[in-house]
């Protein structure tokens, strides 16, 4: 089956065309950025399926990562990945961030626990634990650094992510052995393999928010609403 995979849900646009019969992506793009997402993704996606033989007629399955992360990239991945499905009238997969960050740390299949972590700002971290196998310990939380170390148990452990530097860093000031493999944003490739893995119907494309979002309504706006 051939995947594409997009995401934006922290630090880059990403886009990457994989055949699960081959080892090796077919194309593959991303673009580190904070900010303009919405511009850059679309001639991302346009210039990683113009790379591939068939082009969009040959996608098979999309896959998108859901966060959790940046709400506004998060939001703008999914309504791209949805209405290309729809056009394309192919099945989507919503792959977690966490997982995305932890997966090719479990591809290395060594011993200790495979944390993922996110920045979740003002001091805060987004997390997640996994076995060496893969299998989940808990699910995703927020947390502080401390409160997440202490989460994690003994070690040792291999953290992934864009606050694995910060985690580990906690960890070893309370004596946790751990190492960090950190980056700004997961591998886009990762994604479309844990998508070509995953049932869509056990994986909807739909936002992974271990918190609320910080922007709420206004009481006018709330009152508007209900009144119309």
């Amino acid at each position: 089956m051939r995947i594409l995979s997009i995401d934006t849900s922290c630090g880059a646009a990403s886009a990457a065309v994989v055949d699960g019969s081959r080892r090796q992506p077919l194309a593959q793009c991303s673009q580190a950025m904070e900010q303009g997402h919405a511009e850059a993704l679309g001639p991302i996606v346009e210039r990683v399926v113009g790379e591939v033989d068939g082009g969009f007629a040959s996608i098979e399955a999309i896959a998108v990562a859901v966060g959790p992360g940046s709400f506004t990239g998060i939001r703008i991945g999914l309504a791209m990945a949805r209405a290309m499905a729809l056009t394309l009238e192919v099945p989507i997969v919503g792959v977690s961030t966490l997982v995305a960050f932890a997966a090719p740390l479990i591809d290395e299949q060594h011993p200790g626990v495979v944390v993922s972590a996110i920045d979740a700002r003002h001091g805060a971290v987004y997390f997640q634990a996994f076995e060496a196998s893969g299998r989940p310990l808990f699910e995703p939380r927020i947390a502080s650094l401390r409160d997440a170390i202490r989460a994690i148990g003994a070690g040792p452990a291999r953290m992934a992510g864009n606050a694995a530097g910060a985690l580990a860093l906690e960890g070893s000031r309370a004596g946790l052995a751990c190492d960090a493999s950190a980056a700004a944003y997961p591998d886009v490739v990762a994604i479309a393999r844990i998508g070509l893995a995953s049932n869509p119907r056990d994986c909807p494309p739909r936002p992974l928010y271990v918190k609320p979002p910080d922007a709420k309504p206004t009481s006018a706006d709330a009152i508007a609403r209900v009144e119309g």
